[in-house]
């Protein structure tokens, strides 16, 4: 009959119907294979700019990438002309109360030199936190040594009441005889605001990777970055197992406190992760800043002070007497330097300290601090070449899905005429 379909015409068209899924399904397989061979080899391309391997390029992409930032601050800044007249004038106000002289000088230099000193901490808490992985790693250059020589100067002058000047910067025994007790909840107390602003400035260092994960997944911008190669795999597990990211998703606050707390490689990750899963900022921010300022610092600072305190210090260098052959010879630097560190500590200000010079541990520690610093630098520069690299590869890709839609244009405007 005629209003009824024939089997057989049925059938062909279900068949060209599969044939022409087939082939679309084939061709954008294709298409998804190639895009990711491009991009790994634009990622192996990347991990091969370093300054000892292509100099001059590196130094050229770093010029272009510190040219398009301050490009981009700047007209940030544009957009936000009454802010930043706000803030000129609230700093011109500041400036002029903190030069003009009277009776209030004295509390803004107590408050200037207490905000320098915590700002100092939060800027090392910062450095150590940024570049994931690469940043320097100011614990254990700075933060350490600083509650290791309060623990040891607690120790040996029986008190914590250090003499302020020349404390913070130099610790020395009071003249009044100490108590004669001192606890490591004691000494905790004495660091506890520098391990906090410290711990703070690593949680502010969490925020770039965290903005820039969110802004990439609200944009709907592909994972293509090498920081984001772990989220992939995060994905692909939340895809499997819905119901498992699920019950994740729902303790993200807990979770991701105990990430930031227990030293693990999670910690470049975290802020990467939070971002891409759009977890809200004050709940990232909030478990960040209560993990790594408070949780993870107290057991840190537990760690340094069990760890220096005198008795522990000198069983450490009796025990290396026990090492065959160099014990001996090891324990002399050591056995020097915690001589000269305790008698510096009883010199009085302003008659001279004890100097360290020769001493082999204070050379060593000074150029680990040089080699840290530099390689820090060395790897801010990379990192933005290999920035502007990324921008490169990214306008490229762009240009070639403009064609292909204009392309496309063109051969569909053809087929209708």
């Amino acid at each position: 009959m005629a209003g009824k379909a024939s089997p057989t015409n049925s059938t062909t068209r279900q068949r060209k119907t599969s044939d022409s899924n087939g082939l679309h399904k084939s061709q954008s397989e294709a298409e998804f294979e190639r895009a990711k061979k491009t991009l790994e080899m634009e990622r192996e391309e990347r991990a091969q700019l370093v300054l000892w391997k292509h100099p001059l390029q590196v130094l050229q992409y770093f010029v272009y990438e510190t040219l398009f930032l301050g490009k981009a601050l700047g007209i940030r800044l544009w957009r936000r002309k009454k802010t930043v007249v706000l803030c000129v004038f609230v700093m011109l106000i500041a400036y002029a109360l903190y030069s003009l002289d009277g009776p209030h000088q004295t509390a803004i230099a107590a408050v200037q030199k207490r905000l320098l000193w915590y700002a100092y901490w939060v800027g090392l808490g910062i450095l150590s936190s940024v570049g994931l992985g690469t940043g320097l790693h100011t614990f254990l250059l700075y933060l350490g040594p600083h509650i290791a020589s309060v623990t040891m100067a607690a120790y040996e002058c029986q008190s914590v009441d250090f003499p302020e000047p020349p404390y913070p910067n130099d610790v020395v025994c009071p003249d009044k005889e100490g108590e004669g007790h001192v606890t490591m909840w004691t000494i905790m107390s004495k660091v506890r605001m520098e391990a906090i602003m410290w711990g703070a400035g690593t949680a502010i260092g969490e925020l770039p990777p965290y903005f820039m994960a969110r802004a990439a997944r609200l944009s709907g911008a592909s994972l293509e970055d090498d920081d984001f190669e772990e989220i992939e795999e995060l994905i692909h597990e939340k895809q499997s197992h819905p119901e498992d990211m699920g019950v994740m998703e729902k303790a993200k606050l807990y979770v991701h406190n105990l990430v930031q707390r227990i030293p693990n490689p999670l910690f470049d990750l975290a802020g990467i992760t939070c971002g891409h899963f759009l977890i809200p900022f004050w709940t990232f921010f909030g478990a960040t800043l209560i993990g790594k300022a408070i949780i993870k610092m107290h057991i840190q600072k537990l760690f340094v002070i069990f760890l220096f305190s005198v008795h522990h210090v000198e069983k450490v260098i009796q025990l290396m007497g026990l090492v065959p052959w160099v014990g001996k010879s090891m324990q002399t630097p050591f056995r020097d330097w915690l001589a000269k560190q305790k008698s510096k500590l009883h010199h009085k200000p302003g008659t001279g300290a004890a100097t360290s010079s020769g001493n082999i541990l204070s050379w060593i520690f000074e150029k680990v601090v040089l080699v840290m610093v530099a390689y820090f630098l060395l790897s801010i520069l990379n990192s933005m070449a290999q920035s502007y690299h990324k921008r490169l590869c990214r306008a490229k890709h762009a240009l070639q899905k403009a064609g292909l839609a204009n392309l496309t244009k063109v051969v569909n405007k053809s087929n209708r005429d």
